[in-house]
């Protein structure tokens, strides 16, 4: 359509009887994009979606399944029970902005059993097969473009089927311009028998959310142990090896600019590849600029051998980086060639915690490693909301034992077929706990970590006083979760909490109060004035409106940072959320409070509101 046909079509849909203020939203909405080039394809609704325009999700702690180190500094990981649609949807909430990095490895929609759309496999007579997996992705990248930092960066594992498809949408979502390479890797040997070309790669796309802002790790080099020598007038240099400074070169990495004659100690003249004469071929690694930096720094050996000379440089395990000694490294290649990265080697892994077969193809703890130690430090937080085995958290785990970090790892899955019950969570519980392999050798458990199990719980999206105060009292677990504060204590300024009034928690670091009951803040506020807070207390309060009560907390201004609930929650999710399809009662929205018989049988606050059981 040309440019003058589309205005005037704007104009006449403008003054059109007979449509809805949305539907002539929608309607020019679509005439006023103009994509030149880009993917293309149908939307499909997931069931999923439709329940969200009427429910809003919540999460609630499965306490029972909780894991807790001894050690007050253990990292708190989470594992969340349910479609990652939903569990994404909290943690815009309790996460929007704070991811480091994101691992993922959805369906690669192979046709083969291994992608479900609302409760069916989609198979490759499907004609809307690929539509509905990037229906399906779109929604989700979306939102986990949210979470990332500034600096974050996603992986996605995938194959042939998808892969084209996902770049295109990745370059949409998150940026062509954010692009920084595909991973390959190769996943299986392959056969030896027929004359077909075997494809025995699989990839993984890395997007940062800005190129600009991201950092990316180099490589931490191998044979530290090889590093010896020391130097009696250098001891801060720390220790080194030599190389030869001369190498012999093939093909265009040859330069005649780096063929050039050297003086030594004694007068005499050597060219790359010998003494007193030029040998095409040879090489100098470093320039004639660096050679008499070497010489002045006491970075060059010269040594005769059999009468002839040589000349060593000295490469030092630790480097100058902004007059800071680091240790050496190397940067990433994006061809993985490590023997231990192979799917056959993630099925050894799931088989030595299980001593049977508990799920296909699972990616190998090393494919895993090498992405984390790419990008993010070493106190990442790590998201995986495709988290099938669980070898995500494994990974991190295992990593933060390496190098002592505290990495914080989010793992989401639903409960299909029992997987995150008896998969997911199963496995990383044996990891944390120890176990035994089959051939009888056990296994230390990596018990500095802690493990906490969350189930996806819902709240009527009508703004209701009673689904209000229901999402206030279901919300605690999301709040722990956000602050990454989880101690609860029984006293608050020497007086007993009391869980239909307010909560307190201080794991002696920081501290958050959450009041569930308005008229109770005056009181509340007396009990703070006589705290000694080192900083502000984050302090949520329940207030039918968006002004968390300012006034009454003026006395302690200092102290406190006070967020009204639920309307912070209910900011979040309608950047989130599909448009509302509000429920009624009677022919009338819900506005009810909450009866005296209800408050008399425990109402808001009743045991049915608890944490989730097993």
């Amino acid at each position: 359509m040309k440019a003058t046909e589309r205005h005037n079509l704007i104009d006449r849909i403008k003054t059109l009887e007979g449509l809805t203020d949305d539907e002539r939203s929608a309607l020019l909405s679509l005439l006023r994009e103009s994509k030149t080039y880009g993917l293309v394809w149908e939307d499909k609704p997931e069931e999923v979606e439709e329940r969200l325009r009427t429910e809003m999700p919540v999460l609630k702690e499965v306490e029972s399944r909780a894991i807790i180190s001894d050690n007050p500094d253990a990292p708190n990981h989470i594992l969340i029970e349910g479609d990652n649609l939903e569990a994404l949807t909290t943690l815009a909430y309790t996460h929007e902005c704070k991811i480091d990095v994101i691992y993922i490895d959805p369906p690669y929609n192979t046709g083969n059993k291994d992608f479900i759309y609302n409760d069916s496999y989609v198979d490759t007579e499907d004609r809307y097969r690929h539509s509905k997996w990037l229906s399906f992705m779109s929604k989700r990248l979306s939102i986990a473009k949210k979470l990332l930092k500034d600096t974050g960066v996603i992986f996605i594992s995938i194959d042939d089927n998808e892969q084209a498809n996902l770049k295109l949408l990745c370059d949409n979502i998150f940026g062509e311009k954010n692009f920084i390479t595909n991973l390959i890797w190769q996943s299986t040997p392959g056969s030896n028998t027929g004359s077909d070309i075997k494809t025995v790669t699989e990839y993984v796309l890395m997007f940062a959310k800005n190129k600009t802002t991201t950092s990316i790790n180099a490589k931490p080099i191998d044979n530290v142990d090889k590093y010896t020598l020391l130097d009696e007038h250098w001891e801060f240099r720390g220790p080194y090896i030599t190389n030869k400074l001369d190498r012999r070169m093939t093909g265009n990495h040859y330069s005649d600019a780096l063929n050039y004659p050297i003086e030594m100690p004694d007068g005499s003249i050597l060219y790359p590849g010998g003494e007193n004469f030029k040998q095409t071929f040879w090489n100098w690694r470093w320039s004639k600029t660096k050679i008499e930096w070497g010489r002045d720094n006491d970075f060059l050996i010269f040594q005769k051998k059999n009468g002839k000379w040589v000349i060593y440089f000295k490469q030092y395990l630790k480097v100058d980086n902004n007059n800071e000694l680091i240790q050496r490294s190397h940067p990433f290649q994006n061809l993985l060639l490590e023997d231990a990265i192979s799917s056959a080697r993630g099925t050894k892994e799931v088989m030595e915690l299980f001593s049977e077969k508990k799920f296909d193809y699972p990616k190998p703890l090393n494919l895993l490693r090498n992405v984390f130690l790419m990008a993010g430090a070493n106190d990442s937080i790590i998201l995986d909301f495709f988290a099938g085995s669980g070898t995500t958290l494994h990974a991190v785990m295992q990593l933060n034992s390496e190098d002592g970090g505290h990495r914080q790892c989010i793992l989401c899955t639903n409960n299909e077929n029992g997987i995150c019950d008896n998969v997911t969570y199963e496995r990383n519980k044996r990891v944390i706990q120890g176990y035994t392999k089959p051939n009888g050798e056990a296994v230390e458990g990596l018990h500095v970590n802690n493990l906490r199990y969350y189930r996806t719980d819902f709240v009527g999206r009508s703004r209701s006083m009673r689904n209000m105060q229901r999402l206030v009292n279901l919300s605690t677990d999301m709040l722990c979760i956000k602050e990454n504060l989880y101690t609860e204590q029984k006293e608050m300024a020497g007086m007993k909490t009391h869980p239909q009034v307010f909560r307190y928690f201080d794991d002696g670091k920081k501290q958050m109060l959450i009041i569930y009951r308005e008229e109770y803040i005056s009181q509340v506020v007396e009990l703070i004035e006589k705290m000694d807070l080192k900083q502000k207390m984050k302090v949520y309060v329940f207030s039918p409106s968006e002004d968390p009560a300012t006034d009454l907390f003026d006395p302690v201004a200092d102290k406190v940072q006070p967020t009204a609930l639920p309307a912070a929650i209910y900011n979040t999710y309608k950047r989130i959320l599909p448009k509302k399809t509000n429920k009624f009662i009677n022919g009338e929205e819900d506005t009810l409070t909450l009866s005296p018989e209800e408050e008399a049988l425990g109402g808001l606050f009743g045991e049915d509101e608890k944490g989730g059981e097993e």
